[in-house]
C-alpha cells in the first residue's frame, strides 16, 4: 500500500473507481451543490481538485491522500480543517473501493496518516465522524481502537439529510502512548 496526494494524471483510475462504487459511496457523501463542477467525471474539475488539495498542502490547512494498493487507486484518507493554536486539531475522512473493502487497507492507512499527523505535524488530537449505520467504517475505528466521544446529532449534510455522527478521537498523549504497537501490527503486517 502507498499513500500520496492525487494528481491529475490519476484521472482514469479516479473515474473508474467512483464510478464503480457510485451506489456504495454516495449515501455517506455531502450532496453535490447543484451547478457545481463533476471531479468524478469531468478532467478539468478534477485537476482543479488535485490543485485545490496541493494549495492545501502548502497552506498546512489539510492533507489528501490517495490509497493505492498495487499501483493501483484504491480510496482516499484526507486530513482536513486542520487548526492550529490552543486547538491543534484535524479531522480525518476516508473512503475505500467496495472491491477491496474488507482486506485491512483502510486501518493501514489510518495508522499511517495518524502517524503523520501527530509525528510531522505535530498535532495534538485527531477526530473521525462516522454515520452510525455505517459498519464498514466503524470496524475501521474498531480495529485501531480509537476512542468514542459521543453521538453528534445532525452534524453533517449526507446525501440530501442532516445526519447523525459518531465522533471518535485520539491525542497525542494517546498515540505516544499506543504508537508502537499500532505501527507494528499495521504498517509491518505481512
Amino acid at each position: 500500500m502507498l499513500l500520496r496526494p492525487l494528481v491529475p494524471s490519476d484521472f482514469s483510475q479516479w473515474t473508474e473507481v467512483r464510478n464503480t462504487n457510485h451506489e456504495w459511496l454516495t449515501k455517506w457523501e455531502p450532496s453535490r451543490p447543484a451547478g457545481s463542477p463533476d471531479v468524478i467525471n469531468d478532467r478539468h474539475a478534477f485537476a482543479a481538485r488535485c490543485n485545490a488539495r496541493e494549495r492545501e498542502r502548502h497552506l498546512g490547512t489539510g492533507f489528501g491522500f490517495g490509497i493505492f494498493v498495487d499501483g493501483a487507486l484504491a480510496g482516499e484518507m484526507n486530513l482536513s480543517s486542520l487548526q492550529r493554536g490552543p486547538f491543534q486539531n484535524c479531522y480525518v475522512g476516508y473512503w475505500m473501493d467496495e472491491r477491496l473493502a474488507g482486506n485491512s487497507y483502510t486501518p493501514e492507512a489510518l495508522v499511517a496518516v495518524m502517524r503523520f499527523a501527530f509525528e510531522e505535524l505535530d498535532l495534538h488530537r485527531v477526530q473521525i465522524a462516522i454515520i452510525p449505520r455505517n459498519a464498514a467504517s466503524r470496524r475501521v475505528v474498531d480495529k485501531i481502537e480509537v476512542r468514542f466521544e459521543g453521538i453528534a446529532e445532525r452534524y453533517l449534510e449526507i446525501n440530501g439529510a442532516w445526519e447523525d455522527h459518531m465522533r471518535f478521537a485520539m491525542t497525542s498523549e494517546e498515540w505516544e502512548e499506543r504508537s508502537r504497537d499500532l505501527i507494528e501490527t499495521w504498517l509491518y503486517r505481512t
